[in-house]
């Protein structure tokens, strides 16, 4: 059997013994750190399909540690585990870039269903369709096979959540892209928190067109959004 390896960072001694051991019962290849420095230390040493982060921990919490290692693979992908139910704290690690967001203490399938539905989404590649070179929007162009946002010879290279998003509502412009549609279609499924997550995304795609004040991403209420320009 093809294991998918995970990394998993857990100071609870007990807790990561269970989640390995589970993890592993249901065929990933786990890499378990209690101290989040040498999970930081040793990443390197192999990829990981997925990493799982314990967000209170003493000396780096899973934030901290979340930024690092995007800075060693800027495209790796998080799930976080956290006691705290603040919705500041859900929303700061959806900025950092999570995939999603467990509150403890959580049933171990609801975790298993979780990997297996952003594993599921990262198989699932770019948003399918006819995708053009580049295109033009305003005084504005994007790239979608570097991701890059170029306004007045100034490039931004987009996350690649930002990415897939914002080449869908590129082949879209002047049109509404509907909510549900742009959430199968990237992250495979509509549901609390890939709602919260997408209007992570989409707040970060309109800091990023601010500049060009030609271009805005309107809301279109209870239907989804759309690039004006």
């Amino acid at each position: 059997m093809n294991q998918k390896p995970i990394l998993l960072v857990e100071d609870d001694e007990t807790l990561g013994e269970l989640l390995k051991s589970f993890l592993e019962l249901n065929g990933f290849d786990v890499k378990l750190y209690r101290d989040p420095q040498a999970a930081l230390n040793f990443f390197t040493a192999r990829e990981y399909d997925l990493c799982v982060l314990d967000v209170m921990m003493p000396g780096k919490d899973g934030f901290t540690l979340a930024k690092e290692l995007k800075k060693l693979r800027p495209n790796q992908r998080f799930l976080f585990l956290t006691a705290k139910r603040l919705k500041e704290d859900m929303m700061k690690g959806y900025e950092i870039g999570a995939e999603d967001y467990i509150v403890k203490p959580f049933d171990s399938d609801l975790l298993l269903k979780r990997i297996e539905v952003i594993l599921r989404r990262g198989r699932q590649g770019r948003p399918v369709g006819d995708t053009k070179s580049e295109y033009r929007f305003g005084k504005t162009l994007y790239k979608p096979d570097t991701r890059e946002l170029v306004f007045e010879n100034t490039a931004k290279r987009l996350s690649p959540k930002e990415g897939e998003l914002m080449l869908l509502l590129c082949k879209r412009i002047g049109g509404i892209l509907a909510r549900s549609e742009a959430l199968q279609l990237i992250w495979g499924e509509e549901n609390f928190f890939t709602n919260k997550t997408m209007d992570v995304y989409l707040t970060r795609l309109r800091r990023h067109l601010e500049e060009d004040n030609t271009v805005k991403i309107e809301n279109v209420h209870g239907r989804g959004f759309r690039l004006l320009c």
